[in-house]
C-alpha cells in the first residue's frame, strides 16, 4: 500500500472540518492556511468529495466546506476511496497456475488486502479527531491543530 499526497491531504482537510465550531463550513483558503496544503489542489479534492457525499459545499461569504455527516459516520476508508487511492494488491496480476508459491503468495497477498480494507473503513473520522484532539492535550494549551 502506498498513499499518495492526494490522500494525505484529503484526510488532513476533512480532519480539519471536524475542528470547526458545529461542524460549520470553512473556506478552502482557510483550511489550505492553516493545513499549509497548497489551495489549487485542495479545492479538487474537496470536488471529489464532495461528488462522493463525504463533504457539501455551502455558498455565500460565509461558505466553504463542511461534512456530509457526522464524523463517525465517515470511514478512512471511504475518504480514500473519494479521492482515488487505491491499496488493490498486484491489480493486474493472475498466478501461475503451476506454481503453488505464486498461488500462496498471491493468496497472502489478497488476505492482507482484505484485512487492510477492513481496518480502514473500521477508523472514522471521529476516531482521527480525538487522536488529535489527545495529541494537542499532550502538546500543552498552546499547541495548533496541524495534522
Amino acid at each position: 500500500m502506498k498513499l499518495t499526497t492526494r490522500g494525505h491531504y484529503s484526510v488532513k482537510a476533512l480532519l480539519d472540518l471536524c475542528f470547526q465550531p458545529e461542524y460549520g463550513p470553512a473556506s478552502v483558503k482557510a483550511i489550505s492556511d492553516r493545513q499549509d496544503l497548497p489551495a489549487p489542489y485542495l479545492e479538487k479534492l474537496l470536488i471529489e468529495m464532495r461528488r462522493a457525499e463525504l463533504v457539501v459545499s455551502i455558498r455565500g461569504a460565509h461558505g466553504g466546506y463542511q461534512l456530509a455527516r457526522h464524523p463517525s459516520q465517515i470511514s478512512l476508508g471511504e475518504i480514500l476511496s473519494a479521492v482515488g487511492e487505491s491499496i488493490d494488491p498486484l491489480p493486474h496480476h493472475t498466478p501461475d497456475e503451476g506454481q503453488a508459491e505464486d498461488w500462496v503468495a498471491f493468496s497472502v497477498w489478497n488476505r492482507l488486502h482484505q484485512k487492510l480494507q477492513q481496518a480502514l473503513h473500521s477508523i472514522s473520522l471521529e476516531d482521527l479527531y480525538y487522536d488529535a484532539r489527545s495529541w494537542q492535550a499532550s502538546q500543552g494549551e498552546g499547541a495548533s491543530f496541524v495534522v
